[in-house]
């Protein structure tokens, strides 16, 4: 009536929309709160939670978030956003502008024995295949390196390329090496890796009768810096946590935090600023902790993986 009858200078409209809910995760305020009163989560900013301050301090970029807003789009019902399409655009995003590093999560050593103890060269890797601009930078190659433990299998089955007995592989950026033999640990683990290199195969095919068909990425163990590096997941196990037969808190997910103590990573990660993303080569995308990271003890936090996991879970 008073808009009708009033001399107002324009009439005003109401536009209704539904709420934007997304899948594994909840949006209620009051449900945050208990999450965090509870000690379900370290804080707000927890990177598991789906608050701003959390996206941001998990690494998640503004535009990445914008383009899945935009890919959502506005609507009246009430529906379920997919959680892959999110991390699909925040992959998009960071595909193109991430520098490329080397991390290796779970290290054990590679001993290279025809190379001359004490010696050293560098080798040149580029930041960013998807940008050219972005340029190149320097890694050390020396006898003693890391590589991931998963990068190397004794009984391998026919479609492991990656190192094993009587195999090849291509070290990124660097030479290819050729396994010679391993040692073990009183539990019967591998405990170290002996290997040959092949000389002037940097950037090189492999020689004649060598079968060398991946790269594995490492990092020296002459200036590999040890980093925290926490693994995070989708906070709730199931799609719709209200839903859920016994409410939201009877699907928190065990596994959504996982932490490495004892990373080694190359030095230049350990000079980020808090907040910096990059993508660790071969394992996914991650961001120095805002809170937590510095120079003496560098933490990271898991952005995403490189491609869609967690279906391959379910």
């Amino acid at each position: 009536w008073v808009v009708e009858n009033c001399p107002v200078p324009s009439k005003p409209r109401q536009i209704e929309f539904a709420r934007l809910n997304i899948g594994y995760t909840i949006m209620s305020k009051r449900k945050f709160i208990q999450l965090v009163d509870e000690k379900h989560v370290v804080g707000w900013n927890d990177p598991r939670m789906s608050t701003l301050s959390g996206m941001r301090r998990r690494g998640y970029p503004p535009e990445a978030i914008r383009a899945f807003v935009d890919r959502v789009g506005l609507t009246k019902q009430n529906s379920l956003s997919d959680f892959a399409l999110l991390e699909f655009e925040v992959r998009n995003y960071l595909n193109k502008v991430a520098l490329r590093k080397m991390a290796v999560l779970d290290p054990i050593k590679v001993i290279v024995t025809n190379y001359p103890e004490g010696d050293s060269e560098k080798v040149t890797v580029p930041n960013n295949p998807e940008n050219e601009d972005d340029g190149t930078r320097e890694l050390t190659f020396t006898r003693e390196f890391w590589i991931e433990r998963d990068d190397f299998m004794i009984d391998a089955p026919k479609k492991y390329f990656r190192l094993k007995p009587g195999g090849a592989v291509r070290l990124r950026g660097a030479y290819i090496i050729q396994y010679i033999d391993h040692t073990l640990n009183d539990d019967g683990e591998v405990s170290e890796i002996h290997c040959q290199f092949l000389p002037n195969t940097i950037g090189k095919s492999a020689p004649e009768g060598v079968q060398c068909r991946t790269a594995i990425h490492w990092v020296s163990c002459q200036e590999a810096v040890s980093a925290e590096v926490r693994l995070y997941d989708r906070l709730f196990t199931e799609e719709a946590p209200d839903s859920a037969e016994g409410g939201y808190l009877s699907c928190l997910n065990p596994d959504s935090l996982s932490v490495v103590v004892n990373a080694q990573v190359e030095p230049s990660l350990a000079t980020t600023t808090p907040g910096e993303r990059c993508q660790f080569e071969r394992i996914g995308y991650f961001c120095s902790d805002s809170e937590d990271h510095t120079l003496e003890k560098p933490v990271f936090n898991r952005i995403s993986t490189l491609r869609d996991s967690w279906g391959s879970k379910k």
